[in-house]
């Protein structure tokens, strides 16, 4: 029953800090933008070709996807992709919470209908899955994926699906060269064999690997990101000045060739952008080559670093 094929492209625009009320202690990330800042980031990705924007219900509860909505309210729907996500541990009281929420996503984004649409997190795949398939029946959602989901649940969700002749058509999963836990798994490699895209999210580890923080300039107190990472930050070095090194070579910057490295293993990074600069970072990271000998000194550097980043949010793979 599947008409097209999802064509996933090289990275994914993400839009988690996009949620922030941009006042302390209310938010994630402790952002602050105005709309002509986001439309000057809109604009710029729109040029330089990135054009699939991954937002979350949960993400500000509204707030990320109606603003993202009205950001892109500037360009022809057919211009650019939504990818949002149910989350079960959100869900309603009603008799169809995932409708209820993808109808409050689509007043949210002023769109009607969403190009991927995920399970957030794995509660009761049996329960939840299912839900998916009058939804793309209903052409509301043109591609469903799973995130968070370890292999098992994602072949159960993947069997659920193919019984109405779907399949799940993405998996997304926290991924860097710090958590490589889908890899352990072999959640990439059963990927890689059905030719299912994989989305990486958290590839920088929320500006951890951006080379702008160190110990003597930690992330912005107040934040669950310092809370999160500052005391790792020392552990990081040797990995940050190996990213600085490979990317001196090739005019490129520290998480450019952390991005890079997300590409050459076979994932479509997204990469929360905040900034207009960060889509340059894009460009460059997407034209890179990383040998296989810069791939596997990174990966040794990030696991002597010896850190555990897994979300709170997030299961064991």
């Amino acid at each position: 029953m599947i008409t097209d094929t999802l064509k996933p492209p090289r990275v994914a625009l993400g839009t988690w800090a996009w949620g922030d009320s941009g006042e302390t202690g209310n938010g994630y990330f402790g952002s602050n933008f105005t709309q002509a800042e986001l439309e000057e980031i809109a604009d710029k990705a729109h040029t330089a070709g990135f054009t699939l924007w991954d937002t979350a219900m949960v993400y500000g509860m509204g707030r990320s996807e109606t603003i993202l909505g009205k950001v892109l309210k500037r360009y022809a729907r057919s211009d650019y992709q939504l990818s949002t996500k149910f989350t079960p541990q959100a869900a309603g009281a009603g008799g169809n919470p995932m409708e209820d929420m993808l109808k409050q996503s689509l007043a949210n984004l002023g769109t009607e209908y969403i190009d991927l649409y995920w399970i957030h997190n794995p509660a009761n795949v049996d329960r939840w899955t299912q839900h998916l398939v009058p939804l793309l029946k209903s052409g509301k959602v043109k591609h469903v994926g799973v995130s968070n989901h370890n292999l098992s649940e994602i072949e159960r969700a993947d069997g659920i699906l193919g019984e109405a002749g779907f399949r799940v058509e993405a998996v997304q999963n926290h991924y860097s060269l710090l958590y490589r836990s889908s890899d352990d798994a072999g959640i990439l490699s059963y990927c890689r064999n059905r030719s299912i895209p994989f989305f990486s999210y958290m590839v920088l580890e929320q500006g951890a690997l951006n080379g702008r923080y160190s110990p003597e300039t930690p992330l912005p107190e107040g934040t669950n990101r310092a809370q999160a990472y500052n005391s790792i930050l020392p552990q990081l070095k040797a990995l940050t000045d190996k990213l600085a090194a490979i990317g001196q070579k090739q005019g490129a910057e520290i998480p450019d060739v952390a991005i890079a490295w997300a590409i050459a293993k076979g994932t479509t990074p997204i990469i929360g952008i905040t900034r207009p600069s960060y889509i340059d970072g894009l460009v460059r990271a997407t034209s890179m080559s990383l040998s296989n000998e810069d791939i596997s000194d990174l990966e040794a550097l990030a696991g002597a670093a010896n850190v555990n980043t897994r979300g709170w949010w997030e299961q064991e793979m």
